[in-house]
This record gives structure tokens, C-alpha cells and sequence, in this order.
């Protein structure tokens, strides 16, 4: 079969386009025909090597790229209940989707609704209950309550946007363009900021209290902007760090800023068992197929125009809102 891979960490030159064997599932396990791979951020991150020693996310070279897809399962190791062969399914946290085939392991496989796409399957699991767990297991959202949500027009964002509103919570936002606060508005931010002097602007719209919770997936350029802009004993979302990490954070500054609490939550702690992953998705997708939000796919491409060397300025563009389709059909 053909897969995309790195057998060393590097720029988008060290892809590399592999003709492998088809995988055996093992215990635990179920074969997947991969239909479309999600493209993310974590791609990114995997072949810089930002997972080398990650306990986490323990990726180890040489990887088959591709941490999040659909498609159907065609057959499964021993042991495996919880699907059967033919099973529509998605995945997330699981390497390996940039290729025909992948192997998963069951505990990070959810079923797909008939009536939902697999390239809308492929492209929102990931990104969907990463929104679900932070607005209501990690913010705790609720009625009343004003957020802050940085790179609002992103895949994330817009979600973080549209389930906050849906309870009842007032959300600012910021992004770095006209055309992308649009973005942010027709989800249903209330104002959209750019990044130049957002915590002042926040202070102002909020009668100079802040908000109450900050979501920040940017890092280094704006966290400690967020510590501003989040009011006195208010929390701060650190689920990223895009635009760079922050390496010289002393603990004394949440106190200085107003006894904030600081958080850098991480999916995998949030969907242990197959049983929360499930209940995160059918949320997720049944939302989608009600209309409560919304995920936009914003382009499609081929395993072929990844392994020609996709550019990184490329891949920023369709982080979270593109799919690679591995088969037709």
C-alpha cells in the first residue's frame, strides 16, 4: 500500500512516499481502509519532531504520518467487540491515516452517523472534541459567563466559538485579518479583536474586568497578553502553541496578574477510554447534522500532493479545514 512517513525530523523535504504492506491488526486492533485524513497541526508538529519524547503522544521514527481520518473497517484483531467489519469509523490520536490502510487501536475509534460524510467525519473529530472537552469539561461554559477564543477563524476556534454560544456565554475573539474576524463574526463572536492591543480592547468591552476564561492556542506572542485580558482569579487555556512556545514562564506572574489559574490540557487525558471518545463524537456529529455548528472543508488533496513536498505555509492555510482523500468514492 502507499503511506506517507518520516524516518527523520526535519522540513517537508524529509516526507517520504512509501510502498508498505498492508498491517495485521492485533489484539486491540481493527484494519482500517482509510477514506480521507484529516490535516493538522500535529502532522506539523510530528515531523518537526515537537514528539520526539513526548509521553503523551509517544511517536517514535520512522511514523506513517496522519494522526486523525475515516474510513471503514475491514478487519480486526482478537478481542475487538466494540466494532465490526464494515463499520463506518473515525479516529483521532492514532498515527498513521496518511496511507490506504491504517491500523487503530479500537479504544480510539468512533462510529460515524450514516448520513455523515466521512471527508466531514475525517476533518471534525479531532478538532470537534478538542472544543467539546475544553468548553465543558475544561472552561466548565456556562450562561452569563464572557470568553476569549485567539485565532477564532481557525478549525478549533470556530468550534470553541459556536458551542460557547450555544450556552448562553458572550465571546470575544481575535484574529489577525478583516477577512478572518468575518469569519469569526458568522459564527457568532460578539467582537473580534486583532492581536495589537487585544487585552486592552477585551479590558474595554468587558468594563475593565476581563474575561472570565481565555482560550489561547497561539503560545508565546499572546499568553501573557491573555493574562491581561482575563479577569481576577479567571482561567487561562493554553491548548497550543502555534506561533511558538513559551520557555521563561514564572508561576509569580498568575498571581501578578490577578491569582489566575493556568492550564495546558491535552486531549489524550480527555478521551481515555473508547466510551468518552464515543460520547464526545456522537455530539460532535449529531451537531453537525442538526446545524448547530458548522466545520468548513476548505480544500481536498491527494496522498500524491502531499508526497510532492506540501509547503509549510501551504498546510497553515488548511490546518483543521482540509482532508487528503485516499481513495475515490
Amino acid at each position: 500500500m502507499k503511506a506517507i512517513g518520516i524516518s527523520r525530523y526535519g522540513d517537508a523535504s524529509v516526507l517520504q512516499y512509501w510502498e508498505v504492506p498492508v498491517p495485521q491488526p492485533g489484539p486491540g486492533e481493527a484494519l482500517v481502509k482509510v477514506h480521507y485524513a484529516g490535516v493538522n497541526f500535529m502532522d506539523v508538529h510530528t515531523r518537526q519532531g515537537k514528539y520526539a519524547t513526548s509521553s503523551t503522544y509517544p511517536v517514535r521514527l520512522p511514523v506513517t504520518l496522519g494522526m486523525e481520518g475515516a474510513g471503514e473497517v475491514v478487519d480486526c484483531g482478537l478481542g475487538v467487540s466494540d466494532v465490526a467489519v464494515g463499520d463506518r469509523v473515525a479516529w483521532c490520536l492514532s498515527w498513521g491515516s496518511y496511507a490506504e490502510y491504517a491500523l487503530v487501536p479500537v479504544t480510539r475509534l468512533a462510529l460515524v452517523p450514516d448520513d455523515l460524510g466521512l471527508d466531514v467525519a475525517a476533518a471534525s473529530i479531532f478538532q470537534g472534541c478538542t472544543a467539546h472537552y475544553l468548553v465543558h469539561d475544561v472552561a466548565k461554559l456556562r450562561a452569563g459567563m464572557t470568553c476569549l477564543v485567539h485565532a477564532a477563524s481557525g478549525a478549533i476556534g470556530q468550534l470553541l466559538i459556536q458551542m460557547a454560544k450555544r450556552e448562553g456565554v458572550r465571546v470575544l475573539a481575535t484574529t489577525s485579518s478583516e477577512a478572518k474576524a468575518n469569519v469569526a463574526r458568522s459564527r457568532g463572536a460578539e467582537a473580534v479583536f486583532t492581536y495589537d492591543h487585544f487585552a486592552d480592547d477585551v479590558l474595554a468591552a468587558t468594563d475593565g474586568c476581563g474575561a472570565d476564561v481565555t482560550f489561547d492556542s497561539r503560545g508565546a506572542p499572546t499568553l501573557r497578553g491573555s493574562f491581561c485580558a482575563t479577569r481576577t482569579r479567571g482561567l487561562v487555556v493554553s491548548y497550543g502553541s502555534v506561533a511558538g512556545s513559551v520557555g521563561d514562564l514564572d508561576p509569580i506572574e498568575l498571581g501578578e496578574s490577578g491569582s489566575l489559574f493556568l492550564t495546558r490540557p491535552r486531549l489524550a487525558d480527555y478521551i481515555a477510554g473508547r466510551e468518552e471518545l464515543q460520547r464526545r463524537a456522537d455530539v460532535v456529529f449529531a451537531g453537525l447534522l442538526a446545524g448547530s455548528w458548522e466545520v468548513s472543508l476548505s480544500g481536498e488533496f491527494t496522498l500524491e500532493t502531499v508526497a510532492r513536498g506540501l509547503s509549510d505555509l501551504e498546510s497553515r492555510r488548511q490546518i483543521g479545514k482540509a482532508v487528503v482523500k485516499i481513495i475515490e468514492g
